[in-house]
């Protein structure tokens, strides 16, 4: 959920991909590749594509926007490598000629750009929801990246973000000048009581090595891919520091009631949560899913979807508010006038 490229025009979208291409085909230049073939694969917080070669081996060439200092991408590349050398497999980055884990390129405008290699994970993404395997398979492998990373120490010239009270105060400010696209003053004075009652509580979670540490932060759907019921992350662009709690409800906030309770329950098989984890949890489940509103509003092509949700985001606060349980139960959609 950085802020991305800023695109909110098709006309935008073509003249950043073709700017950027010329960046990706220098990119190359700097690895030992033998490569036949660079397709791009996705526009998000970074621009990629795909590089294949003679050797039927795949890449993933990542260009970044500016949201990201050279110093917090190389800390992702870093952390990466030494999940790697703990046993899971996670896209490990590839080093230039030049030793380098992220290379500075100048773009046509005369914009140093960074970019990064890393090996492509071959997998599919789940085109209906998972199944029971699948959802414990994915708490088991975030426990396991949690316990992973928490064996990690940074060097000097890693630099983590970290996600918490403070990023969201300012993804709030944010949303408080986009907010009127999707949401009436009645539905908007819910988000900012949700808020207040989401801060005050995490304010009150103690920080502690069992609770709080690395994370991926942004371990959604479309970042899992599976070979057959096994489960593997993918873009670890927003990792940084954060409740373990935070990254849990990045994850099940896109899972139905039943499947929640199987990713936790897989998740505890591995690593065990506190005995009192549900408030704090339901806490960072909405801050999450504010966050995500935060970071569409500013596109006016997301608008359609983000009115589309809201009859079951404000069912999710309002039981919030009035403390009535929300996560693992099937809610209503509601009209907030």
């Amino acid at each position: 959920m950085n802020q991305g490229w800023q695109i909110d025009t098709d006309e935008k979208r073509r003249n950043v991909l073709t700017s950027v291409r010329n960046v990706a085909l220098a990119a190359v230049q700097h690895y030992d590749l033998a490569w036949t073939r660079i397709e791009f694969n996705k526009l998000s917080d970074t621009i990629t594509f795909k590089i294949e070669t003679e050797q039927e081996e795949s890449f993933l060439l990542r260009i970044h926007n500016h949201s990201r200092a050279k110093a917090e991408i190389r800390a992702e590349m870093m952390l990466l490598q030494a999940l790697g050398s703990r046993g899971l497999i996670v896209p490990e980055g590839q080093v230039s000629r030049s030793g380098e884990y992220v290379l500075g390129l100048v773009s046509d405008q005369g914009e140093t750009i960074y970019a990064t290699l890393m090996k492509w994970l071959e997998g599919d993404l789940l085109s209906e929801a998972p199944t029971e395997r699948q959802a414990s398979n994915m708490g088991q492998l975030m426990a396991r990246l949690h316990n992973a990373a928490a064996e990690f120490t940074p060097d000097g010239d890693h630099a983590f973000p970290t996600w918490g009270v403070d990023s969201f105060r300012k993804n709030m400010a944010k949303l408080e000048q986009y907010y009127p696209c999707f949401l009436s003053e009645k539905g908007w004075s819910m988000y900012q009581s949700a808020a207040a009652k989401m801060i005050a509580d995490l304010e009150a979670v103690e920080k502690q090595a069992y609770n709080f540490g690395l994370i991926h932060a942004d371990l959604h759907m479309e970042n899992v891919i599976f070979k057959g019921e096994e489960a593997f992350p993918i873009d670890f662009a927003r990792c940084g520091y954060g409740y373990y709690l935070y990254d849990i409800a990045g994850t099940i906030l896109g899972l139905g009631g039943e499947h929640r309770r199987i990713f936790l329950e897989g998740y505890e098989s591995i690593r065990k949560l506190e005995e009192d984890y549900e408030r704090p949890l339901a806490s960072m489940f909405v801050m999450f899913m504010i966050e995500n509103y935060c970071y569409h509003c500013s596109d006016p092509r997301e608008t359609a979807g983000l009115n589309a949700e809201q009859p079951y985001a404000q069912a999710i606060i309002q039981s919030y508010l009035q403390d009535r349980p929300f996560l693992f139960e099937a809610l209503e959609p509601i009209a907030v006038e």
